[in-house]
């Protein structure tokens, strides 16, 4: 599907609409003030707080910062009368006024004006109220990570996995509140990264580095509707005045083998150049087993089969990003980013399966040797503009995205067979793979906000999107001395999708309660085809999405909040790919081209407690429900795993989160997370289906400050066992442990850290359905001890790079790009 040139003018026209219109906003004002600010010595303040105030009742109209050289002005100020407002922390405040704009007084100029120190305020200490370290906000709750304990010598990852209600497995997936397919951003924008590329990037993150994560599990209608598990977006610094500075981070660690990351993050601020960019690099060799015993069943018959793999992974990952801010002036900015990655590796698997028709009973094997290699790549352009209309908050963004995202991954499948006694039985069975694919995607989007008054708010925007995805399938056998490709087994499929949306948001702040209204509306074109087996598959629709968020301060110490927001899944693209991928000889996924997408209508009830207890409370409903389905064909006797529309899931969740201050040297962060998943299908092998158990997970981190520069920290989780979709999964648990030293003014930062130090972690899998039997058991290369150091250099505070979100995060986070 070729971008539609006519929706693209189109989306064009109507951001140039709300461009002219943002600015015809301002057609009314008429006057300026201004004038210059000097120090106590008469050298001129830089960055001194300038306020427009209404002359009859003090309340602000607008405001600025003086120039490097104490100069300030004020325009576009609509007739009236008015007082000037200078303000600098630890300087008296002055008031100067009231002038009048008029037809025939459109401007003043006020001079010079020289601050004097506030001697009462110099005399004591300033006490600063900090932010509590999780807060509650009517859409979302913030982990304000700045300053707390956690960003001491702890990458992003780890933050992040000791963030209320969130868990990471092994493989670097994220949930929410015991829901996976989590969105992860960064600043807003998309990371375009498989789970191990991602969780590889927040391990090079350093934590002084965040300034907060936002758990948004309710999206408004600002946000793509996509995504029912909701959003994490991890907030970078803001920093302050102009200058260089940076960041160069090293790490080794050891498990079984040797692992090793470094990073390098670099920014140059000028008055009218923001440049940015960095790069992070891992390596990783580590080890896993996968145990498999499963009794095949038919009518005259049991084969019992029991599996081992040892699987030994290589990978290299490469991150990076750049870009360049122009300041066209106080008010316009033009900006173009890019990112990418490129991920290699190669895995080692030795299978061993041992069959028989009674349990520890061997009448044949199969020793099989699989090893594969991979490599993905991806690059993000993304053009950028934001106008600032007025001091209010008046303001319009514009962007332009394109991004393409290539892969190959080569599996080799050696199987000889094997007697009871050891000896060949029959030919041996070789046969490989290969799986290219190539993603691109379109992407426009304009967003205007517009300021009614102080207490009410409008959002408006559209969005259009364009996605182009070829995965190819190439089923190799070797036979005669070499390999001949098997037509019935090889494929190729083409998708082609285009979204178009628009939404409006409103909000209006009365005394004590917070209201926000949202609805969103897409438009989905997409079209699905196999070549090889001729099958089309065409979806045409429109969806709306409301959302509805209210927030009530019940007293200074308590307040409640609820929300209900419509979300949609689409399939990720090589999910819908219907060829058959082998794991090994008797397991293997095959994708579904008749995927529906799943709908969810969630529900949560929010109270907070003096902004440190937080509980919450969600339900949502999902129809089509979207899950792995793990089965046995007793036929082939295999077992295989695809992705289904289950009918529906109820999903009930309650997460409490409690920071407590034991001492002054001791910190405890607590949450609590508790839920109830329940799956029902009418038809899984024939039959109806129903799944549910209610779950739990614990987290808790302690942090001991044994003085300024040095912290001793340990944290711990338990999952308990759960249900998901038609497997059970057993319970979890670990333990972390880690000491951080800060040296040279805390500038560098060594940390010594053991992740699951009495190598607790492992996964057991059973059937949900009662008529499948078989047992998965998982053990990986969990306790790694990591030496990390990171040193950073320059200016300490610098304007970091805008914060954006690209027009293409949801479309991004459907690619996959790794393994």
């Amino acid at each position: 599907m070729k971008p539609n040139k006519y929706i693209l003018l189109l989306v064009l026209f109507a951001s140039t609409l709300l461009f002219t219109v943002a600015n015809a906003q301002t057609d009314n004002t008429t006057g300026e003030i201004s004038g210059k600010v000097l120090d106590e010595q008469q050298k001129a303040f830089p960055y001194a707080t300038i306020s427009l105030l209404n002359a009859k009742d003090s309340t602000a109209i607008k405001g600025t910062l003086t120039s490097d050289n104490g100069t300030y002005q004020l325009k576009e100020i609509k007739q009236g009368n008015y007082l000037i407002a200078i303000y600098v922390v630890g300087y008296k405040k002055v008031f100067k006024g009231p002038y009048t704009i008029s037809p025939t007084k459109k401007s003043h100029e006020l001079g010079d004006v020289q601050l004097a120190t506030d001697a009462k305020e110099l005399k004591g200490i300033e006490i600063v109220k900090q932010k509590p370290l999780i807060e509650r906000q009517i859409d979302k709750t913030v982990i304000n990570v700045e300053n707390s304990a956690l960003a001491a010598g702890n990458t992003a990852l780890e933050i992040l996995q000791k963030s209320p209600g969130v868990t990471v497995d092994k493989d670097g997936k994220i949930s929410l509140k015991g829901k996976q397919g989590v969105t992860v951003m960064l600043d807003g924008k998309p990371t375009y990264l498989s789970s191990e590329q991602l969780a590889n990037l927040l391990r090079s993150t350093e934590g002084n580095a965040i300034q907060s994560i936002e758990l948004i599990t309710n999206p408004s209608a600002k946000y793509d509707a996509a995504g029912n598990s909701g959003i994490i977006n991890i907030k970078l610094k803001k920093n302050r005045n102009y200058g260089t500075n940076g960041s160069v981070l090293g790490g080794v660690g050891y498990g079984k083998y040797y692992k090793a990351n470094g990073g390098l993050n670099l920014n140059h601020r000028e008055k009218k150049i923001n440049v940015f960019g960095n790069y992070d690099y891992g390596r990783n060799k580590s080890f896993g087993s996968t145990d498999i015993s499963r009794v095949n069943n038919t009518e005259t018959d049991q084969t019992y089969f029991d599996q081992t793999s040892d699987n030994t992974r290589l990978r290299n990952n490469s991150n990076y990003k750049g870009g360049i801010d122009y300041f066209i002036n106080d008010k316009n900015t033009i900006g173009f980013a890019f990112n990418g990655y490129n991920a290699n590796g190669k895995n080692a698997s030795d299978v061993l399966t041992l069959i028989g028709n009674q349990p520890s009973k061997t009448d044949s094997s199969v020793v099989a040797q699989n090893p594969n290699k991979y490599k993905y790549t991806g690059m993000s352009y993304n053009l950028n503009y934001k106008g600032t209309i007025d001091s209010l908050g008046q303001e319009i963004t514009i962007d332009a995205d394109y991004s393409e995202h290539i892969g190959r991954q080569d599996n080799n499948f050696n199987n000889r067979y094997l007697n009871n006694q050891g000896q060949p039985s029959k030919p041996d069975y070789i046969f490989r793979n290969a799986t290219p694919s190539t993603t691109k995607i379109w992407a426009g989007k304009t967003d205007y906000t517009y300021p009614i008054n102080k207490e009410m708010k409008l959002e408006v925007g559209i969005k259009s999107s364009f996605v182009e995805t070829d995965n190819n399938f190439i089923f190799e056998n070797y036979e005669d001395n070499q390999w001949q490709n098997d037509t019935k087994r090889s494929n190729q499929f083409l998708y082609d999708e285009n979204i178009n949306a628009a939404y409006a948001n409103f909000s209006k702040k009365f005394k004590t309660t917070s209201v926000q209204l949202g609805l969103r509306a897409e438009q989905t074109n997409s079209k699905g085809n196999s070549l090889t087996e001729q099958k089309v598959v065409n979806r045409h629709y429109i969806n709306l999405f409301p959302s509805v968020f209210i927030n009530q301060e019940l007293s200074k110490d308590h307040d409640m909040g609820i929300s209900y927001s419509r979300r949609i899944d689409r399939p990720d693209y090589g999910s819908l790919n219907p060829f058959i991928y082998y794991l090994d000889l008797y397991t293997y996924r095959f994708g579904n081209p008749f995927l529906k997408p799943q709908y969810t209508n969630a529900f949560e009830l929010s109270y907070s407690y003096k902004k440190t207890l937080n509980v919450t409370f969600g339900y949502s409903h999902t129809t089509d429900v979207i899950s792995d389905v793990l089965l046995t064909d007793t036929v082939k006797k295999t077992i295989f795993i695809s992705n289904q529309n289950l009918a529906t899931q109820d999903a009930f969740n309650l997460n409490i989160s409690y920071p407590i201050q034991i001492t002054k040297w001791w910190s405890s962060t607590n949450t609590f997370t508790g839920f109830y998943n329940n799956f029902k299908t009418p038809d899984i092998l024939g039959k109806p289906f129903q799944s549910g158990k209610a779950a739990f997970n614990f987290n808790t981190t302690q942090t001991i400050t044994l003085n300024p520069t040095l912290n001793v920290e340990w944290s711990g989780y338990y999952q308990s066992k759960q249900v998901y979709g038609t497997i059970f999964i057993d319970p979890q648990y670990s333990i972390d442990l880690g000491i951080s030293k800060s040296l040279l003014d805390k500038k560098l930062n060594i940390k010594l850290a053991a992740n699951d130090l009495f190598n607790m972690q492992r996964a057991k899998i059973t059937s949900a359905l009662a008529s499948q039997n078989y047992t998965v058991r998982e053990k990986w290369e969990s306790r790694v001890f990591r030496l990390t150091c990171t040193y950073r250099f320059g200016s300490n505070d610098i304007k970091a790079a805008r914060q954006r979100s690209s027009s293409s995060e949801s479309e991004g986070r459907r690619v996959k790009s790794g393994k």
